[in-house]
């Protein structure tokens, strides 16, 4: 009878190591590398670019589709996929991508690159100490690699290809270039899709997690991403003792203070600066502008936000003068409709303008962190908003050595406020108010005063001698050549 006990045992314990290692099989084999060729744009010098070839990791999933990083495709010109233990590498194309939420989903025309495999499923947002697996193809080899670990946290932080702040998952299994875009597993469903690492730190990187992913892929369902709504709400915190009491707030009342109403805020109307925000979507807001998502576990309250796709209502509680109100946002904006500098930018060459050597393009975060020059004051305008008479601003971007220009050449990622005394509201109205020019100097001004004066009939004869020199096609971007 022992004997026949032990028996049963092996051959109980072999079923379970077969059967996991069958599952185990089927979801490597949903996993893929992705080789990439990139078109990257240089923002010092707007009408050149370079190419550049890099790899990451994706995973199958339901409809044929390949989910990754955008960033692992972003600026894409070419992308092949490969299958664990193939060869073979497949043309793809980018179906549907998210650079706000750091996603994307490739499709694969040959039916043949999906035989064989069953798509990996999403599971549900993990908890903190929950087992994952990380699947992908790090550097320091071909082959696909599994680390193990757990979720070490899981709050809001800001998205590296994006600058945005959303939900991520910390986590301490190991994370290297080539991860990117590959899938975390627990308990065989997808929890979450690899992102980032810290690289002077041990082993800590970061996921976006699944409700971030199912969130992209119900927008997609029409064909058209919306993105992830933003307010336009400046808020300010109430742990303060003084302010509390100025407000007139109890200790049973938390909230943020409303500072700022974007001009184009869905709120624009319902909302005044002074109001206190107490609630979204019945989710009470702690003097830290954080809520309590699970049982204590707390992140910021644009996470009940996110939870909603563009065009549908929230519900936000308030006070205002002592009294308790109700009123509803209509998700319709995202960031970019909100900030005076544009969000990064991807999957599209940058805009420029030159007039005598003298070159223009609005600002954006990818021409901040694309040089140290005047980095504090343009790093400021990054976080305004935008107002009604003023959407994009508008930088001399450098000055191309020549003899009209002389004296000049220190003007580089300079803010230009106004062209012969007149504001102008985005990047597209200065080059038409630069081209409708008809004075003999076109002067250029900032905001404290300082001023660029061009010599137009100069800068018009010598505009092709300069463009040749320099090797410059097109003296604008497509976008303003329409």
């Amino acid at each position: 009878m022992p004997n026949l006990r032990i028996l049963w045992m092996v051959l109980l314990s072999t079923l379970f190591l077969t059967a996991s290692a069958q599952h185990e099989n089927g979801t490597k084999e949903a996993i893929v590398k992705i080789y990439t060729t990139a078109k990257v744009p240089n923002y010092q010098e707007p009408w050149n670019s370079s190419m550049r070839s890099s790899t990451g990791s994706g995973a199958i999933i339901d409809g044929e589709y390949i989910l990754t990083n955008a960033h692992v495709v972003a600026n894409q010109a070419f992308i092949e996929v490969q299958r664990y233990g193939q060869r073979k590498r497949y043309i793809a194309k980018v179906y549907a991508v998210s650079h706000q939420a750091d996603l994307a989903l490739l499709k694969v025309e040959e039916k043949a690159f999906f035989e064989g495999v069953k798509p990996l499923t999403f599971g549900s947002l993990p908890k903190v100490e929950q087992k994952i697996v990380v699947y992908g193809y790090p550097m320091g080899g071909s082959t696909l690699s599994a680390t193990i670990g757990v979720v070490s946290r899981i709050e809001h932080h800001t998205y590296a290809h994006s600058g945005e702040s959303f939900l991520a998952v910390q986590v301490d299994a190991a994370v290297n270039p080539g991860n990117s875009g590959g899938p975390a597993l627990s308990n065989g469903k997808i929890v979450g899709v690899v992102m980032q690492m810290i690289s002077k730190s041990q082993n800590i990187g970061y996921l976006v997690p699944v409700n971030m992913v199912k969130h992209f892929i119900e927008d997609m369902k029409d064909g058209k991403y919306d993105g992830f709504a933003d307010l336009g709400l400046g808020t300010q915190k109430l742990e303060n003792p003084a302010i509390r009491r100025y407000y007139g707030l109890d200790e049973n009342v938390s909230g943020k203070l409303i500072v700022k109403v974007v001009h184009n805020s869905p709120l624009a109307e319902a909302l005044q600066e002074g109001d206190i925000l107490t609630a979204v979507d019945g989710h009470n807001v702690e003097n830290d502008g954080t809520v309590e998502f699970r049982k204590h576990e707390f992140t910021h309250y644009q996470h009940f936000i996110d939870a909603y796709q563009m065009g549908e209502k929230v519900k936000l509680d308030i006070i205002r003068d002592g009294k308790n109100m109700q009123v509803e946002a209509d998700l319709k904006y995202i960031a970019d409709d909100m900030y005076l500098v544009k969000t990064t930018r991807y999957d599209t060459m940058p805009r420029y303008f030159v007039y005598g050597g003298y070159v223009f393009s609005p600002l954006t975060r990818n021409l901040i962190v694309s040089t140290n020059r005047n980095r504090l004051k343009l790093s400021y305008l990054a976080g305004k908003w935008q107002e009604k008479d003023k959407s994009e601003v508008v930088v001399l971007l450098k000055v191309l050595a020549s003899d009209m220009s002389r004296g000049d050449n220190d003007f580089a990622m300079w803010p230009i406020d106004k062209v012969n005394g007149e504001a102008f509201k985005n990047f597209k109205e200065f080059y038409e108010k630069m081209k409708a020019a008809k004075s003999d100097y076109i002067v250029l001004e900032d905001n404290d005063g300082v001023k660029v004066i061009i010599d137009r009939k100069e800068a018009q004869a010598k505009q092709s001698a300069i463009l040749n020199k320099y090797n410059i096609e097109f003296d604008r971007s497509i976008d303003l050549r329409k």
